[in-house]
């Protein structure tokens, strides 16, 4: 569970997360001596401190403390990495308490039947707001029309069997875009349907800016569409200003040109604007080769209550 400023929220979610854990380990779905991994994101609040004291009364709950704010995706990334050396699954949840903590059940059911990835999909959006609502649709449908391929209503609430984390450890991006990275990984998978609730305490971390960088980051870190969109406008807008420029011929050959500035400060504003916004989306893909070739950590753990434990282990495993 990645944490970030969460000191409201976490004494409220934390007990409900170690009932669901008690709940499944009773069941026998998993093994007693599973675990729950906190990753605090370089928390600015007492998220850290609440992580170290709910370990001290329970040693189910474990925690990863990152150097530095990393964000989201780095933060899930760090705690599967970490886990999968611990674990049979693992199941990345915001602790948030939005998402539906009864789906795990069912996921692990999936996991039972042969499926290495179960996605968790929202069922529907009634709660949100029609603006929330819209947004969040296009943003799915936007990273989906321009190549990147993500599954519907999916954001981070998945389970993943240690294979596929040990064959995602062999990628290396620095541009992290989780949903979309693992389909590109393979493996059986399906998905299971949820109910999203309110935030139970706090405040979002993701609004509408950061949702339009991780949609942006998402279709250039996966697609090279944009680039390729460029290109046929490129050509189109050459093509129109060729035949432009043979009409403009033509009429100076048969006298009739009309001097006017407005006309050829529009065509050369439009050109313009053009190839400073292709030249940014360009830019933006040699950024990320630039920032890729750095080869720097993804995360950096700056501290952790890990030791000798197992983390959401199957008790057929064990």
């Amino acid at each position: 569970m990645p944490c970030y400023n969460e000191e409201q929220v976490l004494p409220r979610t934390s007990p409900l997360f170690l009932g669901k854990l008690d709940e499944l380990a009773a069941s026998g779905a998993i093994a007693q001596n599973s675990r729950i991994l906190f990753v605090d994101d370089g928390s600015v609040d007492h998220t850290w401190e609440i992580i170290a004291e709910l370990n001290k009364t329970d040693e189910r709950y474990q925690g990863i403390r990152q150097s530095r704010n990393r964000g989201h995706q780095n933060a899930v990334l760090a705690g599967l990495m970490e886990a999968r050396h611990h674990a049979d699954i693992t199941i990345s949840i915001d602790c948030d308490g939005q998402d539906d903590i009864d789906a795990m059940g069912r996921m692990v059911d999936k996991y039972r039947q042969g499926f290495d990835i179960v996605y968790g999909v929202r069922s529907s959006r009634d709660t949100d707001t029609f603006f929330k609502r819209f947004t969040a649709e296009s943003f799915y449908k936007l990273l989906n029309a321009f190549g990147a391929e993500v599954i519907y209503n999916h954001a981070d609430y998945r389970l993943t069997s240690k294979r596929v984390l040990d064959a995602f450890a062999d990628y290396h991006e620095v541009n992290l875009f989780l949903r979309g990275l693992f389909p590109l990984v393979g493996f059986s998978h399906t998905t299971v349907e949820y109910e999203r609730h309110e935030r139970l305490a706090g405040k979002s971390h993701y609004p509408l800016n950061k949702m339009l960088s991780l949609a942006f980051n998402g279709i250039t870190s996966l697609s090279i569409k944009p680039i390729r969109l460029i290109t046929g406008f490129g050509a189109s807008v050459s093509l129109v200003s060729f035949i432009a420029v043979i009409w403009a011929v033509v009429m100076a050959l048969a006298g009739n040109t009309v001097s006017g500035w407005a006309s050829i400060t529009s065509i050369i504003c439009f050109l313009a604007g053009v190839q400073l916004l292709s030249l940014g989306i360009i830019g933006e893909y040699i950024g990320k080769i630039y920032l890729e070739t750095k080869h720097r950590p993804r995360y950096i753990i700056a501290g952790t209550t890990l030791r000798r434990c197992v983390l959401l282990s199957t008790q057929e495993d064990l």
